[in-house]
C-alpha cells in the first residue's frame, strides 16, 4: 500500500502533461466537432523538436517554443488537407500523421533521443515530482487563462460557433474553413507542448511516444466530463480544468491497474474499453433514464388535467 501511496505523485504528474494534451484535443473534439488523428504524430514532434534543441544547446525557453510552433504547423497542415483539398477531417489527420512519421525520424535523426535530467537543464523531471508538479500546475493554469481569454474574443467566438452549427455560421458571414484551421493549428500547438513536456518528464523523444495519444486524451475529456461536469455547466474556463482532472484521474487508474498486476500488454485494451464505458454513460442516460422522466412528467400532467375536468365539472353540478 505504501508503494502505490508513493507512486500517485508520478501519476499525477503525468496525468497534468497528459491533460494539458487532452486540452487540445478538446478544442477540435469538443469545441470544432472533428476528430483530429494528427495529435498521434505532433506530440511526438513537439517532443522531437524539444529534445533536439535541448541536445544542441538552446535554452529551455525557446525549445518550448519552437515545439508549439512545430505542432501548429502540423494542424495547419490538417487545415489545409481539410478545407483546401476537401479531404474528410478524419482522414486529413491520417495523411498527417503518417507524414509526421517520417518527419520527426528526420528532426531526431534517430528513433530515440536520450534527454537525461542529470545531464541537460530541463524544466520538469520524474527526478524532482515536487518541482515538475508545480511547473506543470503553473503552466495549466497559464494556459488555461490565455484560452478563456481567446475563445471570449470576437475571433475566438467565431471559432466555437463553427464547430456549433457550422451552416449558421457560413450565414453569420464567418470564415469556416479559416476558422477551423485555426482551431486545428492551436489545438495541435498545445499538443506539441505537451510532448515536448511529455519528453522531459521521461528523459528521452521516441517515434512511438504517440501511438494511442488520441485514446488518452478523448479518455481525459470524457472521464473528466462524466466525473467532474456538474462543476462546470457553462463555464468555460472550468471544462478546461475539468479536462485536466480527467488527465489526472485517468493515471491515478492506470497506476492502480498496473498496481493490482494486471498484464502490461492489456493496458492499451484498457484504456479503449474505459473511454468506451465513459462515452457510453450520456448515451444511457438518455436512453433509459430521461424515459422514465418524461413518462412520469406525461403522468403528473394527466393527473393534473384530470384534476380540472372534476373540478370544472363540480362547479357545474354546484351550479
Amino acid at each position: 500500500m505504501i508503494n502505490y501511496l508513493s507512486s500517485l505523485p508520478a501519476a499525477c504528474t503525468q496525468g497534468i502533461i497528459w491533460g494539458i494534451m487532452a486540452i487540445g484535443v478538446y478544442i477540435t473534439y469538443k469545441i470544432l466537432d472533428i476528430a483530429d488523428l494528427t495529435v498521434d504524430g505532433s506530440i511526438c514532434t513537439g517532443a522531437a523538436v524539444c529534445a533536439m534543441m535541448v541536445i544542441n544547446g538552446q535554452p529551455m525557453w525557446l525549445a518550448l517554443i519552437a515545439s508549439v510552433i512545430a505542432g501548429m504547423l502540423t494542424g495547419l497542415v490538417t487545415g489545409i488537407f481539410h478545407t483546401f483539398m476537401g479531404i474528410p477531417a478524419i482522414l486529413s489527420g491520417i495523411l498527417t500523421q503518417l507524414i509526421l512519421w517520417s518527419v520527426n525520424l528526420k528532426i531526431m535523426g534517430a528513433a530515440n533521443q536520450s534527454l537525461s535530467a542529470t545531464k541537460y537543464n530541463l524544466l520538469i523531471s520524474r527526478l524532482n515530482l515536487d518541482r515538475s508538479i508545480i511547473i506543470l500546475q503553473l503552466l495549466a493554469i497559464a494556459l488555461i487563462i490565455v484560452l478563456y481569454w481567446f475563445f471570449g474574443t470576437e475571433f475566438g467566438s467565431s471559432v466555437r460557433s463553427t464547430g456549433a452549427n457550422l451552416n449558421m455560421s457560413r450565414a453569420q458571414g464567418i470564415n469556416t474553413s479559416f476558422t477551423k484551421i485555426i482551431g486545428l493549428v492551436i489545438s495541435n500547438g498545445i499538443v506539441a507542448l505537451s510532448g515536448a513536456l511529455l519528453a522531459q518528464y521521461q528523459g528521452n523523444a521516441d517515434i512511438n511516444m504517440g501511438k494511442g495519444a488520441i485514446v488518452i486524451g478523448l479518455a481525459a475529456v470524457i472521464i473528466g466530463e462524466a466525473l467532474f461536469g456538474w462543476l462546470c455547466r457553462n463555464n468555460f474556463a472550468l471544462k478546461l480544468i475539468v479536462v485536466v482532472l480527467g488527465g489526472i484521474v485517468y493515471y491515478i487508474v492506470y497506476t492502480t491497474v498496473i498496481y493490482i498486476g494486471l498484464d502490461a500488454d492489456l493496458l492499451k485494451m484498457l484504456s479503449a474499453l474505459l473511454v468506451a464505458l465513459f462515452l457510453a454513460v450520456p448515451y444511457w442516460k438518455g436512453k433509459y433514464f430521461s424515459g422514465v422522466k418524461n413518462v412520469e412528467k406525461r403522468a403528473l400532467k394527466q393527473e393534473k388535467k384530470a384534476a380540472k375536468k372534476a373540478a370544472r365539472k363540480n362547479k357545474k353540478e354546484v351550479a
